[in-house]
């Protein structure tokens, strides 16, 4: 008997970053067996029973020989079962259903169903982005995937929805089916994108001091933190961010939703995620919940869902301190790399963080009508779970009182469109002021750009800066958080940053709220 050799492509995903793997297809002699090597996890090593069944059912014989696969690079850990198809197909080519030529220069993505049916799989958009920048022009997939995949530009996307299906296209005939299944086609349930329409800046009433500083927050890419009573707003102004942020760019839309892909919650129905995502976990959340995880592929958790977006912790006092820990490197860095003994995998995390909490554990601390009935030792524990490293890296801080009914009979004095429009100006001038930079928003400016950029300010506010310093009112590094607040506020007016402007930062960023009704 002679040997045959056949070789397919596939896709293997690291974080975010895809790898054209080849799967080279052995049958010679020996004992009857089938092998699949190349650093496969479980999910990938059922494979081997999955396209089986599907091609016996097709009515395909199974090869009675010796049978390898390999999947090369053996090095990269293959995860999922996005593999089937590319096996199948160079279990097909050996048997000469299809022929070498038909399937060159293609990359086959889907999962299969006993039947023989083609499933979808996640990651379909980062695995076909992957594809192209390797020089692939045809992509195969399950017909349910074709709407996900066809977002990548200069590729060809085929789908189908089951395997004889796809022979038949490629130039091949398999005998007539030994068994199917009465069921439709599997489907992943849609994900419903979260609406905007209900939900509008005007809706926060008797809170100007803190609707401004969210606008500065949204104009700066700031992080923001709200404290204050009970039924104050904290949550209904926080969950308003994302709507006075504009619209992604392409390289953060892409990045979105190849994150959103990967974790099974994209919906291909509306393109590419260009409103910016909103993360509202629960107090309870763990951190892989947070940070990302799992026991095989390490998924995105809440802080890369929330990339060129909004990370919301309601009642982050009552979140594990080490949770809340956590959050700093991504902060700084803008990535969250996630360790396993097989693999690291980094996705990038560069969210706006918004915090709110009460400001003691009856939530009375800080209310003109109510008594508190906590300790002071109560309070400084309840406040104590936000360390201070973690405070320091949030930029801006407001007090928040309950308004009074006067204040609730006033008009809101902003509405998302308008405030959207204010941010979208202001983000202009930044990415203008940092036109030769890697950067474009104030809060992302490194701090020797900013000592750079505070030299070239009129004298009085390189001084009143160091005067804080000096004095222990910042930090060195509030210092410069200060001045980026600066400078988005001079933004928002469109005009050079003045000392009334330093005097503003300071209150924000030191959460001296004193337009609180």
């Amino acid at each position: 008997m002679s040997t045959i050799l056949v070789r397919t492509l596939a896709v293997a995903l690291t974080g975010i970053d895809a790898h054209i793997v080849s799967v080279e297809t052995h049958v010679g002699t020996g004992v009857v067996s089938f092998k699949l090597v190349g650093l496969p996890d479980a999910s990938v090593k059922e494979a081997r029973e999955r396209v089986r069944a599907a091609l016996q059912s097709c009515g395909v014989d199974w090869f009675e020989r010796r049978v390898t696969v390999n999947l090369s690079p053996a090095g990269i850990p293959k995860m999922g079962s996005a593999f089937d198809l590319a096996i199948a197909v160079g279990m097909l080519c050996a048997r000469n259903y299809l022929t070498p030529d038909a399937i060159a220069d293609t990359v086959f993505i889907a999962e299969l169903g006993l039947d023989g049916s083609l499933r979808p799989v996640r990651g379909i958009l980062p695995a076909v982005i992957g594809a192209a920048k390797a020089g692939i022009e045809r992509v195969i997939v399950a017909a349910s995937s074709t709407e996900e995949a066809a977002l990548v530009p200069g590729i060809t996307v085929h789908g189908y929805p089951h395997l004889r299906d796809l022979v038949s296209d490629l130039g091949g005939r398999m005998p007539e089916p030994a068994a199917s299944l009465e069921a439709d086609h599997y489907q992943r349930p849609r994900q419903q994108r979260p609406r905007e329409d209900n939900v509008d800046l005007a809706d926060v009433r008797g809170q100007e001091f803190a609707t401004r500083g969210l606008i500065i927050a949204a104009a700066g890419g700031h992080h923001i933190m709200m404290i204050g009573e009970p039924g104050s707003g904290k949550t209904m102004l926080a969950k308003r961010l994302p709507t006075i942020l504009p619209d992604l760019e392409d390289t953060d839309a892409i990045d979105v939703t190849a994150l959103h892909s990967i974790a099974g919650t994209f919906d291909s129905t509306g393109g590419l995620m260009r409103r910016p995502p909103i993360q509202t976990p629960h107090h309870s959340a763990t951190m892989p919940a947070i940070i990302g995880g799992g026991t095989a592929m390490a998924v995105p958790g809440a802080v890369s869902l929330a990339h060129a977006g909004v990370l919301v912790l309601d009642e982050s006092a009552e979140f594990s301190p080490s949770v809340l820990d956590s959050l700093r490197q991504p902060l700084e860095s803008g990535t969250i790399s996630i360790h396993r003994s097989r693999a690291r995998v980094t996705y990038p995390a560069r969210f706006q963080l918004v915090l709110a909490t009460n400001p003691c554990p009856c939530g009375h601390a800080m209310s003109r009508k109510k008594q508190c009935s906590c300790s002071s030792i109560q309070q400084r524990r309840y406040l104590n779970r936000l360390s201070g490293p973690l405070l320091d890296r949030i930029d801006i801080q407001v007090s928040m009182c309950t308004p009074t009914p006067a204040a609730l009979a006033e008009p809101p004095p902003y509405t998302s469109a308008d405030a959207r429009a204010q941010v979208r100006e202001a983000r202009a001038r930044s990415r203008h002021r940092w036109r030769n930079e890697p950067w474009s928003l104030n809060a992302h400016a490194p701090s020797q750009s900013i000592r750079t950029l505070l030299g070239s300010l009129e004298e009085g506010i390189g001084r009143g800066v160091d005067d804080a310093v000096n004095n222990g009112v910042l930090s060195l590094r509030g210092a410069d958080r200060v001045v980026r607040i600066a400078l988005t506020i001079a933004d928002l007016r469109g005009s050079e940053v003045s000392m009334n402007d330093l005097a503003l930062a300071l209150q924000y960023r030191n959460g001296m709220n004193h337009g609180t009704p």
